[in-house]
């Protein structure tokens, strides 16, 4: 009984051993594929990522051989008690519970109606999508120009001249309106994402299912409802991700825009963390500032995990 015993405790080690070899064999055999692609993930993200959060607890000096102080928590207790902060970190929010939704419904809804044309979809798929590929810049600069304060700006020479208004609005002088500029601007630009993911979607779904509503008697209204809506589901929660992810990392719209004007009540909390490190030279706190962001984002999406849990559908 013991000599089986031992043999059986051989034997279990022996398959152990090969189990690992192999895992060892193939390994090897794709590092020379995934190698340099580890290499530059290492240096470009993991390395970066833990430097700023080394950063985030001290007083960082970009001096050259001079001492970085460790503060501990300090940084992020001068951003909770901060209301620059907490202003910039409601202009972000607000920035994605506007934008979101905006490009979300819209963009479906363009996507249901390109999906039922049957001329010129190609095309209108391009002319859509072109904002998409748009520099940042560029729209920035152009929506810039497009609500200038004055009779200057298209927008408010258009106004007056279908005498909407009796006055130019000062667009980009006052918290609210530069903040619609700034909302506008997101969801004209991620409409066109938002639209080939769901056409995706919409191009997976059998037609048999559209003929059975049709025969059952329903109305487009009800077939989008009742069907489209309910198998999308799963697409519909991976662009929320994403576009969530998105609207916390909006920054080159505001700098290029307003820059926080006026006075600093449309900054966000990409804009205000670049002052503070750009301008400022406070590097430990935007270091701080930017681990809060992450944090957030990480927390928003286990949220949405929890909450908005979908079915997979097999047709």
């Amino acid at each position: 009984m013991l000599s089986q015993s031992i043999l059986e405790n051989k034997s279990k080690n022996n398959k152990k051993n090969s189990h690992f070899k192999q895992k060892f064999k193939e390994w090897f055999e794709v590092l020379p594929f995934i190698g340099l692609g580890l290499v530059l993930l290492s240096v470009f993200v993991v390395y970066p990522q833990i430097k700023n959060i080394y950063m985030a607890f001290t007083n960082y000096n970009i001096m050259p051989g001079q001492p970085s102080e460790f503060v501990g928590f300090a940084n992020f207790m001068r951003a909770f008690h901060s209301e620059k902060f907490w202003l910039a970190f409601r202009n972000t929010v607000l920035y994605g519970v506007v934008t979101v939704p905006g490009q979300m419904a819209i963009g479906l809804i363009v996507a249901v109606l390109i999906n039922n044309v049957i001329k010129g979809k190609n095309l209108y798929k391009v002319m859509i999508y072109i904002p998409v590929i748009t520099s940042w810049i560029v729209v920035s600069l152009i929506f810039k120009y497009l609500f200038t304060d004055g009779k200057e700006g298209l927008i408010n020479y258009a106004l007056l001249k279908l005498h909407l208004i009796s006055n130019p609005i000062s667009w980009l002088q006052n918290t609210w309106t530069a903040n619609f500029v700034i909302w506008v601007l997101g969801i004209w630009k991620g409409i066109g994402w938002v639209m080939v993911i769901y056409l995706a979607a919409l191009q997976g779904i059998p037609n048999e299912l559209y003929e059975a509503a049709e025969v059952d008697g329903a109305n487009p209204v009800q077939t989008f409802f009742k069907i489209i809506i309910p198998l999308i589901k799963p697409t519909t929660f991976f662009i929320l991700i994403n576009l969530i992810i998105g609207a916390f990392g909006v920054f080159i719209q505001v700098m290029m825009i307003t820059n926080g004007a006026p006075l600093g009540t449309t900054d966000v909390l990409l804009n205000y963390m670049y002052n503070r490190a750009f301008s400022d030279f406070e590097f430990g706190y935007a270091s701080a500032i930017s681990v809060i962001i992450g944090i957030v984002i990480m927390a928003i999406t286990l949220l949405q995990k929890r909450l908005l849990k979908y079915d997979e559908f097999n047709y």
